[in-house]
């Protein structure tokens, strides 16, 4: 697990980031409904009115864990495509990323994860949603781009997309890094049966799935946690 630990007044981006960084993994081990200002404020020893003046609303709150998440994402998702031409290497690139995420980031990612149905529509949620939604349209495009060029069999984009994040925003609930396979062999496995449904020969499949491989290799650089 490489995701910090912001210890009490320690926070480089002073007591917001505090504030920010417990009340992530309140809402990754609670949910949302359940996490709240007092029991922030108590383990930060700060009172529930400085939480009030950095954020105004727990709403607030939750909707900037949202999109801090989703705009980390989204660079990286543009640093992928922009290093990897080919749409199988593309299409295993998103999902080495999203089995990185659960253990790079465990806190925010199950935190965003959980409570992504929040985004469909409460108010205050637009700038995340809209975020979420060009992050989907990434990956649609890489589908259909790949079914036109002939590297992908016919097929619904938008729909295959759908299989592929149900696949990864529902690890939360069963993943464990330090379980029995390594979070790259979980990867490897995901990219193996997606590419194969997808009509991939198993060659192109072997190589884009490979944890070692050089589609591992580039997601492993893009998406390195942030000092």
């Amino acid at each position: 697990m490489t995701e910090p630990v912001v210890a009490p007044g320690r926070a480089r981006g002073g007591r917001r980031d505090e504030i920010l960084a417990t009340f992530t993994r309140h809402v990754a081990e609670r949910g949302y409904d359940r996490a709240n200002f007092g029991d922030v404020a108590a383990e930060l020893g700060m009172s529930k009115g400085t939480i009030v003046h950095h954020f105004g609303t727990k709403h607030r709150l939750l909707a900037e864990v949202q999109e801090r998440y989703m705009r980390r994402r989204l660079d990286e998702a543009h640093a992928l495509l922009a290093r990897l031409p080919a749409p199988e290497q593309r299409i295993a690139a998103f999902v080495h990323a999203g089995v990185r995420y659960s253990t790079d980031e465990p806190a925010t990612t199950v935190a965003f994860q959980r409570e992504v149905v929040r985004l469909t529509d409460e108010p205050g949620m637009e700038t995340a949603r809209a975020q979420r939604d060009a992050y989907r349209d990434l990956v649609v495009a890489v589908l259909q781009d790949g079914a036109d060029a002939g590297v992908f069999l016919p097929g619904d984009a938008r729909l295959r997309s759908l299989q592929m994040f149900g696949s990864l925003h529902w690890m939360w609930t069963w993943f464990d890094p330090a379980g029995r396979l390594r979070p790259g062999d979980v990867a490897a496995e995901f990219c193996r049966t997606l590419l194969r449904g997808l009509g991939v020969p198993e060659d192109e499949t072997a190589t884009a799935a490979d944890p070692d491989g050089p589609v591992a290799r580039c997601v492993a650089e893009v998406c390195a946690p942030r000092p």
